[in-house]
């Protein structure tokens, strides 16, 4: 079983497609998407049940160069 997360992610100025690139590398995400508004970026992102979610977006995601914010949401199952 995983847990279904959504990251926004505001990157420095000049710094989307590098940050785009480094998190498709690490493939520990299920989409990727630009984006408008105040976030630059979209990652929908499956986390194993075992895992500290936010651990886990720590150790694997936040210390690209070049983020600069972060918002997750958080789902759970409705129906």
């Amino acid at each position: 079983m995983t847990t279904c997360v959504f990251i926004q992610i505001r990157c420095k100025p000049g710094t989307t497609y590098k940050v785009a690139e480094e998190i498709a590398l690490r493939e520990i995400h299920s989409e990727l998407y630009s984006t408008s508004g105040e976030y630059d970026l979209l990652m929908k992102v499956y986390i194993p049940e075992t895992e500290d979610v936010g651990h886990y977006i720590n150790d694997k995601l936040l210390d690209i160069s070049g983020i600069e914010r972060s918002l997750t949401t958080m789902t759970f199952k409705a129906f």
